[in-house]
């Protein structure tokens, strides 16, 4: 006779995500949100990271462990005790990931003083927008979101690395531009 499989370790996880996500969605609203990372198209993507972290936090958290190199203890610790948004997470370690640096560097540099935006924080590390490293961080979001099978569409910039993929009409990104402009 088989050896029956508890159901344990999987109702454990299920309720291990359910408190996880209830902990942090109040934290995660978007009304007060702006990474201002210097690309509309950018920011627009992290404010969608918002939301996919919080449905689904464990793949979440496991494509920024396995993806980005950073520790799962610093990525919890960010997302539950520091009541960090997802997209936060994300371009932290993303941004470490490019500039050679270790996600704790670029976390506790944002903790110390994000009120400028990710942007600011970026050019510090050496990577502005429109440089050699910011692309390989933007270019990053599309296997990100193929892992986690969720559609994303590229914007010009990245239409070319990224062919046959939809791409957002240019007058979409200018909206996003100036909503994603500080003080408009």
């Amino acid at each position: 006779m088989p050896a029956r499989r508890s159901a344990r370790p999987s109702s454990i996880s299920c309720l291990l995500a359910l408190v996880l996500a209830s902990a942090l969605a109040p934290a995660w609203g978007q009304d007060d949100w702006n990474p201002r990372t210097g690309d509309a198209w950018v920011d627009a993507w992290l404010g969608d990271m918002n939301r996919y972290g919080s449905a689904y936090p464990d793949a979440f958290i496991d494509e920024i462990v396995r993806y980005h190199e950073a520790p799962r203890a610093l990525v919890r610790e960010l997302l539950v005790e520091r009541k960090w948004r997802p997209g936060d997470v994300y371009y932290a370690c993303g941004l470490a990931a490019v500039s050679g640096r270790p996600c704790r560097h670029v976390a506790d540099r944002w903790q110390r003083g994000g009120a400028e935006g990710w942007g600011a924080i970026a050019v510090e590390l050496g990577v502005e927008p429109g440089s050699a490293a910011f692309m390989r961080l933007k270019k990053g979001f599309v296997p990100s979101y193929d892992r986690w099978g969720r559609p994303i569409r590229v914007d010009d910039a990245l239409a070319r690395d990224f062919p046959g993929r939809e791409r957002i009409p240019a007058a979409v990104e200018d909206n996003a531009a100036e909503k994603a402009t500080p003080g408009s």
